[in-house]
Formats: C-alpha cells, structure tokens, sequence
C-alpha cells in the first residue's frame, strides 16, 4: 500500500532585510532564537541598503533563497534583485508591502507573504474601543465632569448617549474594517459598510447593511474609516461629506489621512458639530498650532492604533509561522495576490 509522500523539511537560507530600529522592537531574543531553528540565518547580518559595499551582506544575498524583512526594508527594485539569484520568497513581518514589494518581484515569481492579518488586530481593538467611547459620549461627559466637580444629572445632560441600537459606518471591508465587523458582533448595534467590491451575499455572510457611502454618512452615529489609499479615496470625507454627518456624530480614522480633508474637519469640528477620534492625518505629524490638537470634542492620538510595544511581538510570530510553513512545503497561510494588491492598504 502506498503512503503520501511526507513534505520534506528544509532550513531555508534567510536573510533579515529591515532598520536596526525595527529589528530590535520586533525580533525579542525568543522571535530570533525560532527563527534560527527555522531557517538557516546568520542573525549578526541585517540588510539596510541592498546596495552596500559588504563582502559577507553579497554573499548572503546571493545564497538567500527568503528574505524576511520589516518596516524599512529597502525597495526590492532589478538591482536588488540580481544580487538575489536564489530568492524564492518573501516574508513581511509588518502590515503593507507596497513599500517594497515592486513589479519586478512578481515577474520573478517570487511568493510574498505579509503579517497584515496579525497588524489588523490592534487596530480593530483601538477602533472597537472609540466606538464604545463614541457613543457614550465620554469626551464631553469627563469634560463635564471636571469642570462640575460634583454630581452630573446625566440624564438632563446627556439623554441621548449609549450603545443600543447605535448605527456604525464601517467604510472599508478590509481586513480590519472585518475584524471591527466581527468585533461588533456582541453589541446591539446596526452596522452599515460601505465597500465597492463588497456584494450582497458577502454582506449578508458578515451580518452587515451594504450601503452607499453618502447614506452612511447620513445614517451613522459613527463611521470609522477603514478604506486604503488610493487616488480614488483622496479626501473621501470632504466637506460636502462632512455635512452630511448627523449633528453629534463621531469621525474615526485609524487609516491613512489622506482620506479626510483636514482643513473641512477642522472647521466642522470647531462649531462642536462633530466630534473625531484621529490616529492618522494629513499631514502624519499636523503643525504645532493645529486646533485639532486643542478642541475637545477631539481626540488625536500619535499613531498608535497599530501593533506597539508588545504587540510586535506578534507580528514576528505570525511571520516566522509563515516561514515555517515553507520550511515544510506548505503555501503561505497569508501570501499576498498582486491582482488585488490594488485594492488594499
């Protein structure tokens, strides 16, 4: 009787490919140590500029069959690349790879893996946590409270705040706009997205209302933004979209800031009109004299809904899971598509 045939176990040769910085927030001494039972790394070489004249980084790159890499690794471009003759693959043990990832790396045939899934979760979680807060109102209520010093009559002040049968706006069924979707779940709550490759059988499997972003601006108590950037987003909240947001309505964007208008948010927020919950603007660091620093019916945060501290940890797990998944002949768990590369983050 014939048996399948066992995967055969290999220790590909591996190359690390990231910023000092990133490598030692990302690869504990724990990370490194499986990794190196892993693969066959050399942890003392870390590949910063493809282009650097080191005799032990060319032999490494001309024996490397993996590349892992991380925040800062440098653009796999043609010259990168032909000093790489083995490289079979590519593990990113961060979110988005279009920052290195380039044309020349799929015509190659080389399989790209990314950690994007395991970067979702924070996100997801920070996201979830100023829904809650949004509609509780916990901005102007602790505000309230600090000016009083005392009792609040809550229901005189606040008659209209809580959680049941709220309305959120998920723009973008994206790997973290799902997870929130998923998050959600436990709440009474109504969940509208707004996605252009999202159909209706897709919507109904996640339990959510499939809706024009304009309705959804209307109809939500918040909208939390989750779309990639593209040309087609830039300022996707506008002003003429702003308006359309309900007197009271809460904007987060754990995105890119690029998709809201600043200057049309700044100016609804200042009337008190809207409140926002910020982790990315544009521009990523806002002027010094920015209002949006000040207004208290804001609350900007220094880009800290993605993996941080502890969190990295994570990222490094999942990528070298993904490295071991090759090491056995397996596909990626999380291989990146470039057809639909377009379409994400």
């Amino acid at each position: 009787m014939s048996h399948p045939a066992t995967p055969r176990v290999t220790r590909p040769r591996t190359v690390l490919a990231m910023s000092g910085e990133t490598r030692a927030a990302i690869l504990a001494p724990e990370a490194l140590d499986r990794l190196a039972r892993v693969a066959d790394l050399d942890p003392r070489l870390l590949v910063t500029d493809f282009g650097a004249d080191d005799a032990a980084q060319r032999t490494g790159l001309h024996q490397a069959e993996v590349l892992f890499t991380g925040w800062g690794c440098p653009p796999l471009d043609p010259a990168a690349l032909s000093a790489m003759p083995r490289l079979r693959a590519v593990v990113h043990a961060a979110g988005s790879v279009k920052h290195h990832i380039t044309q020349d790396v799929w015509d190659r045939g080389i399989t790209v893996s990314t950690a994007a899934a395991a970067n979702a979760l924070p996100v997801a979680e920070y996201t979830v946590a100023a829904i809650l807060f949004a509609n509780k109102n916990i901005l102007e209520s602790a505000r309230v409270y600090r000016a009083a010093r005392s009792r609040v009559n809550l229901l005189e002040r606040f008659p209209g705040v809580g959680n049941y049968r709220r309305t959120v706006g998920i723009v973008g069924a994206s790997r973290i706009g799902r997870r929130v979707i998923e998050l959600l779940r436990p709440y009474d709550l109504r969940v509208l997205v707004h996605d252009p490759y999202l159909d209706e059988t897709d919507a109904r499997t996640l339990g959510v209302e499939r809706t024009a972003l304009d309705t959804l601006a209307a109809e939500s108590d918040v909208v939390t933004i989750h779309a990639p950037q593209l040309p087609d987003t830039q300022h996707l909240f506008d002003a003429p979209r702003l308006a359309l947001m309900q007197d009271g309505a809460t904007l987060i964007n754990t995105a890119r800031g690029s998709l809201v208008d600043t200057e049309a948010l700044v100016k609804e927020a200042a009337t008190g009109r809207l409140n926002a919950v910020l982790d990315h603007t544009e521009p990523e660091v806002l002027p010094a004299d920015s209002p949006l620093y000040d207004l208290p019916n804001v609350l900007l945060t220094p880009h800290i809904a993605g993996s941080q501290g502890g969190e990295l940890h994570r990222l490094a797990d999942a990528a070298v899971d993904e490295l071991e998944r090759y090491a056995h002949g397996l596909p990626f768990a999380h291989a990146v598509d470039p057809r639909t590369l377009h379409q994400q983050a």
